[in-house]
């Protein structure tokens, strides 16, 4: 994945996010062996991974500047 810039837009955040719900999503697939759909991969990621991946994502865009 790219790397985030500097400056961050609410779309760039927007698309960053999603893209990690795509790759959770396609991850608890391939360990379920089933599409967990779209849905339920939002929710989960939202829920358990969301908060400390936006911290993550912070520090980096701060480490840039």
């Amino acid at each position: 994945m790219a790397s985030p810039p500097a400056e961050s837009s609410p779309y760039s955040e927007f698309q960053a996010e999603l893209s990690e719900i795509h790759r959770h999503k396609w991850l608890t697939s391939e360990r379920e062996g089933r599409d967990i759909g779209f849905e339920q991969a939002l929710t989960e990621w939202a829920a358990h991974h969301r908060q400390s991946w936006r911290q993550a994502r912070n520090l980096k865009l701060k480490a840039e500047k």
